[in-house]
């Protein structure tokens, strides 16, 4: 939800194989066969979150840190503000670390002050310095599909009919106002239901960081009417076209219509603070093909994770400037390239803002469900 604060957008529109004679066998150089990288061995199953952390002392700490006692989770590096992301990211914390009372003061924080729409999707921001301080009632899908995701997940471990029936809501106004269905084309999910699509609906302004692949694997126990591995399959489709410039980066806003994907008009054409996430929630899954990883992988070994590049020109535009901001790069080169986790990041309990230090713990225990040999002695 990384800089969601526009909802209207300007819009914008948008061989020959030169043959030569063969040379003859007695000029002909030696061939050599490059070295052709093994595919991965990635396991998509579907992993339940419950329960899967262990380290009480982390999780206090990031309780103590920004988890109010009635709930609020607090974004300390913009303001104080608390969106429906945050909400449902202390949820899943709250799953994973098998803190129910935690949980349900997230939740029950969440929907009484963000579930103020007239469906069951969330509005994105509240904002202790306004009033009322929800001014804007649109949603984000990344923060919808994570509460959706948290309820459910709390509904397997801990046994809540309630859980999984509110689930169930968030999900199916999921499908039924955020997923674009295309003719021929891959499925798209909108950023909000307001502010995203033209009117003729030939052109959408799209996150690809919205997908949050793990999520989509879980989702089917709530709403299996859904077809949500063709909705994670779109948003791999995307990123395979959304390649720009020389380094390959998809941006953290897209156009996408009916010509190739471009940045959006509007945004800074920078993969930036949204798509860091999008390497996490890849591996996290255990979805992709060691070609959707490549550019992601370049990323996190020239810079250890932490540039910010101009994806036009592939000019680094500025550095991440906490550690937690490295836990996604580190996570993807032991997945990709088996480099163990450095130890330095094996225990975050710094000064961290809000947002590092969220993805910092979604990395760990993404590496705890699915890469145990990640953090490994």
């Amino acid at each position: 939800m990384r800089g969601f604060l526009c909802a209207a957008f300007l819009w914008i529109s948008f061989a020959a194989v030169a043959f030569s004679a063969p040379a003859s066998p007695s000029a002909a150089p030696p061939v050599s066969t490059p070295a052709v990288a093994p595919p991965l061995d990635l396991n998509s199953k579907p992993i339940p979150l419950g329960g899967v952390m262990k380290q009480v002392s982390l999780w206090r700490w990031y309780v103590s840190r920004f988890v109010t006692a009635e709930g609020r989770v607090v974004d300390t590096g913009n303001n104080d503000i608390s969106h429906s992301e945050g909400q449902g990211y202390g949820m899943l914390l709250a799953v994973a670390f098998g803190d129910r009372g935690t949980f349900d003061r997230i939740w029950s924080w969440t929907r009484a002050n963000l579930m103020v729409r007239d469906d069951h999707l969330l509005a994105w921001r509240w904002d202790p310095d306004h009033r009322p301080p929800v001014a804007d009632v649109n949603d984000a899908s990344d923060g919808d599909l994570l509460v959706a995701w948290a309820l459910t997940e709390a509904g397997e471990y801990w046994s809540s009919t309630p859980y999984r029936a509110a689930a169930r809501r968030i999900a199916v106004d999921i499908g039924r106002k955020l997923v674009v269905f295309r003719a021929g084309k891959s499925m798209l999910l909108l950023p909000g239901v307001s502010g995203f699509a033209q009117q003729d609906g030939k052109r959408y302004v799209i996150n690809p960081s919205y997908w949050v692949y793990p999520a989509l694997a879980r989702l089917p126990l709530v709403a299996p009417e859904i077809d949500w591995s063709q909705l994670a399959q779109g948003g791999l489709d995307l990123l395979t076209k959304a390649r720009f410039g020389p380094r390959r980066l998809p941006s953290d806003w897209i156009s996408v219509g009916e010509g190739a994907p471009a940045p959006a008009p509007g945004f800074q054409p920078t993969f930036a603070y949204n798509s860091i996430r999008i390497p996490l929630y890849m591996a996290w899954a255990g979805v992709g093909e060691r070609s959707d990883y490549q550019p992601f992988v370049d990323w996190a070994r020239r810079g250890d994770g932490l540039d910010i590049v101009d994806v036009e020109s592939g000019q680094d535009k500025g550095r991440f400037s906490e550690p937690g901001y490295r836990a996604p790069a580190a996570l993807l080169r032991c997945v990709i390239q088996k480099r163990p986790f450095p130890l330095e990041l094996r225990d975050p309990k710094g000064a961290e803002n809000y947002y590092p230090a969220t993805l910092h713990i979604l990395s760990l225990i993404a590496m705890q469900m699915r890469y145990p040999s990640c953090l490994a002695d």
